[in-house]
């Protein structure tokens, strides 16, 4: 019994197989993928209407350098049973003509579909599943409302690059008079031949821009603060905190902005009915007309106008994290292969995975 795994070893050494050859001996021998009936479009599109269910999740990745557009079933938990379709592109038109393809019966049966504020995954939601309810995830509607505040972010640090520049442009003329002084001042006064000791030479002096009470600059305030903007209050350690009181006593516009994020996300963790999620979001439209916000009323008027899908989160608070989990999975396994040179065998492989 001792002496099988030491042969084990040795014939390792003596035929070592390599990877390549056990992906292809797989591919043509002992996977069954040559008699795959979806292999001649795989490139373009698969399609799984066995795995459909009721309550679906759809959104748009990139895998094999293009976009995709993949619906999923929420059974499935990102096991076997999960991917329903995978279709290139985004088009609405292209993508429900493949959905299309699953019987009017089984579509019919779909209850809930979760997706983000794309305008294409709602066309095709709309086309292909007339009957169910569509869901706006909420993480996408606090996400939209963060851009909002990054492009706020990003405006003001632009205006303290330019206040810094300009700033480093006066001091770099202040020290040329400065210079230009002392060297009248030598002309006017020439040196005693008595004197010994030479005259001490002053050398211009570096702009250096303020440091705030942190150790940052203006600009290094605003750069590092992408991150703590986009968390909740209750998850900043003390470097952030102190990052934060600085950046708000700055930016009063910015401590606005991000106190209404922080109301839309406290509508989301309450555990409301639909009509009193309704007035609390109708009452947060009230402070927004009152600020001067002009990201924050783009990102409002973005929500405004999917309302009641966005409201329909509070009938079984389902968000799209399956999918976001499901497109996490395919492009880890993605990494692992260390590039795809048969994209319709590695399609192959995620219908055998998660199909």
């Amino acid at each position: 019994m001792d002496s099988l795994p030491l042969t084990a070893a040795l014939l390792g050494k003596l035929f070592p197989i390599k990877g390549s050859d056990i992906e292809r001996y797989y591919k043509h021998h002992l996977s069954d993928y040559e008699v795959w009936t979806q292999k001649e479009h795989a490139t373009d599109w698969v399609l799984l209407p066995e795995n459909i269910g009721e309550y679906l999740s759809i959104d748009e990745t990139q895998l094999c350098e293009e976009v995709y557009t993949i619906l999923s079933n929420k059974a499935g938990h990102g096991g076997q049973g999960t991917v329903i379709a995978i279709v290139k592109g985004t088009k609405a038109d292209a993508v429900s003509r493949i959905l299309m393809m699953i019987p009017e019966s089984d579509r019919a049966k779909v209850k809930e579909i979760t997706m983000d504020f794309s305008d294409s995954m709602y066309s095709i939601a709309k086309q292909c599943f007339p009957k169910a309810t569509i869901v706006i995830d909420c993480f996408h509607i606090v996400k939209r409302l963060c851009e909002g505040l990054e492009e706020m972010r990003l405006r003001f640090k632009r205006l303290a690059q330019v206040e810094n520049k300009k700033a480093a442009v006066a001091f770099a003329q202040n020290e040329a008079r400065k210079a230009r002084n002392r060297q009248y001042y030598r002309r006017k006064h020439k040196k005693n031949p008595k004197e010994t000791r030479g005259r001490k030479r002053i050398r211009r002096q570096k702009y250096k821009p303020l440091v705030l009470s942190n150790g940052d600059t203006k600009v290094e305030l605003l750069t590092r603060s992408r991150n703590l903007l986009s968390q909740s209050g209750d998850k900043w350690g003390e470097h952030k905190k102190e990052r934060a009181r600085l950046l708000f006593d700055l930016y009063p516009q910015m401590q606005e902005g991000y106190s209404l994020i922080c109301k839309v996300r406290d509508i989301f963790k309450r555990k409301l009915t639909i009509d009193e999620a309704k007035h609390r979001l109708h009452e947060w439209y009230k402070d927004v007309n009152i600020c001067t916000l002009r990201e924050i009323k783009a990102a409002r008027d973005c929500i405004k106008s999917r309302e009641a899908e966005v409201l329909n989160y509070f009938i079984n608070r389902a968000t799209n994290a399956s999918a976001e989990s499901l497109n996490s999975k395919m492009k880890g396994f993605r990494a692992q292969l260390h590039g795809i040179a048969d994209i319709p065998f590695f399609m192959y492989r995620i219908c055998t995975i998660f199909g």
